[in-house]
């Protein structure tokens, strides 16, 4: 695409956590190749070093805003009303002074379909707008079946184990009892939620950060429920390569796996807000020391409720056999050839990177929409384990050598590998994921063009 004379702005609107703010910016780095000048609008309690990675990026501040350190006591369905509720007419001001400081040059709003105050300034200032769904496709599926519900109804029914193994229509194998509903408090709330993000306001197109070689049944069942443009055109991770962490990341773990043994090495991380009981952690850490195996494990500070530091038994196996840091730089952990096995929380992130790279996995899900992933990991793509019920060491040994030893394992591995050629393929010219971004730069130049 050639570059303008003079460039048009596009404005995003991440969620300010970890898992929504890095696809954000990757969607932001791949417009911005593309010739687009990026403004990045951030609550004032929650921002990203903008110099250090994203050179050319302009960042604003939104007023106001609910802190981050509130996600944790409210939760995550309350933490996401009250930001919509306390932001909308400072976010209103924010586009007013962006309009006023660079003329009329915002050719579009992209928001996190979390984020749906950002419309009503959209409307206000007749500037078109594009959701942005950070999750997986099937997860929106699973929204837009959920925004129809009758809780009463929805709630006696699904105690029925007939109702529980119904498939949801056109959507095999997704099941009424995988709709990712735990976890998230109360019903009738999360459900009012799912309807906010459902409804599309005036936007007039949906991105999604997947490809259709891996949900294509669930992007065929949006294109025609949702009646707008839907741009499937990740992942973003391969397309973009910006790294946006809100946590420092400890390389000397790369140090490390240089010394260990190609496929040997299974990797540990719950994401950026998991919780971990210490009863968990030690028998996570009994099954992985008897596997034999060594291992990379992530334990942010914090993650271990009521436990300022390790228990001194898990520090000692650590020292024999693995290595644990506060955060790391996953990417270049999944890439690196000695890692065979990547136990996650199945964050939709995670689970890209990790296909991304052909690495199997362990699935240890948390809730919502991480169960749903993990179904699919296990059950669609065949590309991992799921551990349900209590963590026992025994059960840990088992699946670690199941992924990283067994036949089993290496038949996952196949399978993982020949995804990731896929996805790779989806973003190259004239894949389908490099189309759908050609075709979303077209869609906002026209949108302006005719503005």
């Amino acid at each position: 695409m050639e570059k303008r004379a003079e460039k048009i702005r596009i404005v995003l609107v991440p969620l300010p956590i970890q898992g929504h703010i890095t696809p954000m910016m990757q969607l932001g780095q791949a417009l911005n190749l593309k010739g687009f000048s990026i403004t990045v609008a951030l609550g004032a309690f929650n921002r990203v070093s903008s110099s250090q990675h994203f050179p050319g990026f302009q960042f604003v501040t939104i007023p106001e805003t609910v802190p981050i350190s509130q996600h944790d006591t409210l939760g995550v369905v309350e933490f996401v009303v009250k930001l919509n509720k306390t932001s909308e007419e400072s976010f209103k001001d924010c586009i007013a002074q962006l309009l006023l400081q660079h003329g009329n040059d915002i050719a579009c709003i992209i928001y996190d379909e979390l984020m749906y105050f950002s419309e009503a300034a959209a409307k206000e200032f007749k500037i078109p707008s594009v959701i942005f769904t950070t999750g997986s496709a099937t997860n929106h599926v699973c929204c837009c079946v959920l925004s129809k519900l009758n809780v009463e109804k929805f709630l006696i029914d699904i105690e029925d184990p007939e109702v529980q193994n119904k498939v949801v229509e056109n959507l095999h194998p997704l099941k009424y009892k995988d709709l990712p509903t735990s976890g998230m408090g109360p019903l009738e709330r999360f459900l009012e939620i799912c309807s906010e993000v459902v409804n599309k306001r005036t936007a007039s197109a949906v991105i999604i950060n997947t490809s259709s070689c891996l949900e294509s049944l669930s992007l065929s069942w949006l294109k025609k429920e949702l009646k707008i443009p839907v741009y499937p055109l990740g992942p973003l991770h391969i397309t973009a390569s910006a790294t946006s962490s809100l946590l420092e990341e400890d390389r000397s773990c790369i140090e490390w796996l240089n010394k260990q043994k190609p496929r040997s090495v299974i990797y540990i991380s719950v994401g950026s807000i998991g919780h971990m009981e210490t009863k968990e952690v030690l028998e996570m850490a009994w099954g992985l020391y008897d596997s034999n195996q060594p291992f990379l494990w992530v334990i942010r500070p914090g993650s271990i409720p009521g436990s300022e530091s390790l228990p001194e038994e898990v520090s000692k196996m650590v020292s024999e056999r693995g290595c644990i840091v506060k955060w790391a730089p996953q990417n270049e952990v999944l890439v690196h050839p000695a890692v065979g096995g990547f136990w996650s929380h199945c964050g939709w992130n995670s689970t890209l990177e990790s296909i991304g790279e052909g690495v199997p996995m362990i699935c240890r899900p948390f809730n919502g929409e991480q169960k749903l992933n993990a179904i699919y990991i296990e059950s669609v793509w065949r590309i991992g384990i799921l551990l349900q019920g209590e963590v026992e060491r025994g059960g840990v040994e088992r699946a670690v050598k199941r992924l990283i030893v067994d036949e089993e394992g290496s038949g996952m591995r196949e399978r993982a590998l020949v995804l990731k050629e896929k996805l790779n393929a989806s973003v190259r010219s004239g894949g389908s994921s490099y189309n759908a971004l050609d075709e979303l730069v077209n869609y906002i130049e026209t949108e302006y063009s005719n503005s």
